[in-house]
């Protein structure tokens, strides 16, 4: 199972995890393989994102966006866009984190080969890893999908593409709303470079 084109091969969790910043990947079966490259769309959500999960959160949690690395188990680690740790719990300073997050967000992007990573591969990671929440959101389409892991596997909790959320699964307070996500998007310009 081949999700792209592999950059390099042999690698450990802990070889990943002291990569440079700048050097993009993630580590699926000890191949660092790339991802897609974000663009402003891309960076839109997760940043809208990750501003309303951490101020929500306060001072009890904490939200991070892409880059932070997740060891998942050996010759494998992840990145998601957007990771939460409801309650701090010793989380390090450096290197790849063992402890799995409580709400994992992934912006998909608009390639077939992106959407199945991140429906398919990615979603049994996270679950393997265990992952209780699970977000996907796609642009495009101006969806969110809320997956909850129960018994080792995600259910739907809630599919949304407009209005206000004021009951999102497992973030009891947090409000939502995703006609000011896509207001924004649109305050973006065209595609390409004019």
């Amino acid at each position: 199972m081949s999700e792209h084109v592999a950059v390099d091969s042999g690698m450990t969790v802990e070889q990943w995890a002291a990569l440079p910043e700048d050097e993009p990947g993630e580590l699926v079966d000890g191949r660092l393989v790339e991802e897609e490259v974000p663009d402003l769309v891309h960076e839109a959500v997760v940043m809208f994102i990750a501003i309303s999960l951490q101020n929500w959160l306060g001072e009890r949690g904490f939200a991070f966006a892409s880059g932070a690395k997740y060891a998942l188990g050996p010759g494998r680690g992840r990145m998601p866009d957007v990771s939460v740790f409801f309650a701090p719990r010793g989380l390090p300073r450096r290197g790849a984190v063992r402890q799995a997050p409580d709400l994992v967000v992934e912006v998909l992007s608009p390639t077939p080969r992106d959407h199945r990573r991140d429906r398919v591969d990615k979603l049994t990671d996270y679950a393997r890893f265990g992952v209780r929440f699970y977000w996907l959101i796609d642009p495009d389409a101006r969806t969110i999908e809320i997956l909850e892991l129960t018994e080792g596997r995600y259910t739907h909790m809630l599919d949304a593409g407009e209005g206000k959320l004021d009951d999102v699964p497992g973030c009891e307070g947090l409000s939502l709303n995703l006609d000011a996500l896509w207001a924004r998007l649109d305050r973006l310009g065209a595609d390409g470079n004019g």
